[in-house]
């Protein structure tokens, strides 16, 4: 199939999914909160032409922290009918904003190696968001990006009452051997089949956990596609992001409705 042809099936595809949302009104919030004496900032979205509570999406950041990118993931998944609330893992709050790759590996590194500090800091946001009016407590899942998506297994591995735990190339760690006893929510694992950084024998390594405990999981891995697809740079990562907003939306969609 020629490029011409695989860009507008991606644009079709993108625009069948947000048409639904076309007259939505996106309402966009910063949520200040706390965990211990760190002051944080959640980044909250959401469709204020709904009301009443809706199920909502705790949406863990990338190893670049509250940028610009963080905010329009987002916005992107509110127009899907979601609230979203960005949370503030680094400390965006109190003006955490990494710039550099040292900078990021920095900051990534005071949550890879302390897994009692990260679940902490996401159990901070998760109580902030359950707060929100539009918030339904009982319909809530978890999405992270790359760093985000290690630290989103990490909560759900606590045992938090989540529907689901989206992965997108999520930059995975060894873990102690029994994490997924506790899980409560279903795996959507979202991954690049040429992610050199998190290949694929390192993803079966999650899978083969919760398979080992009989939890719920899905795996997806696309062809062409390398690590931080969701920031395409090419047709094939384009295609990739298209087919993880049809695949999240079609299982959160089912998990909701429950």
């Amino acid at each position: 199939m020629g490029r011409f042809c695989k860009l507008m099936i991606y644009m079709g595809g993108m625009i069948c999914l947000l048409a639904g949302a076309a007259q939505a009104e996106i309402k966009k919030q910063w949520v200040d909160y706390t965990h211990g004496a760190a002051a944080l900032k959640g980044y909250m979205v959401f469709d204020d032409a709904n009301s009443g509570r809706r199920p909502a999406i705790l949406m863990i950041h990338a190893r670049e922290g509250m940028s610009e990118t963080t905010l329009r993931h987002a916005e992107t998944w509110a127009k899907l009918g979601y609230v979203i609330f960005a949370a503030d893992i680094f400390g965006f709050g109190q003006g955490i904003l990494p710039k550099t790759i040292p900078e990021m590996s920095a900051q990534t590194s005071l949550y890879t190696n302390n897994r009692e500090l990260s679940r902490a800091r996401v159990a901070a946001a998760y109580e902030a968001m359950k707060k929100q009016p539009q918030v339904d407590e009982n319909k809530i899942a978890i999405l992270g990006f790359c760093f985000g998506g290690d630290i989103s297994t990490e909560f759900v591995a606590s045992g938090a009452p989540l529907l689901a735990n989206v992965t997108i190339h999520g930059s995975f760690r060894d873990r102690e051997p029994g994490w997924g006893k506790h899980v409560k929510a279903r795996f959507l694992v979202l991954h690049g089949a040429e992610d050199r950084g998190y290949p694929l024998p390192t993803v079966m390594k999650v899978i083969d956990e919760l398979r080992s405990h009989k939890k719920e999981f899905m795996l997806e891995v696309y062809s062409g596609t390398e690590h931080g697809f969701s920031s395409p740079k090419n047709l094939d990562e384009e295609r990739a992001m298209a087919q993880v907003i049809a695949t999240s939306t079609r299982v959160l969609g089912e998990l909701f409705s429950r």
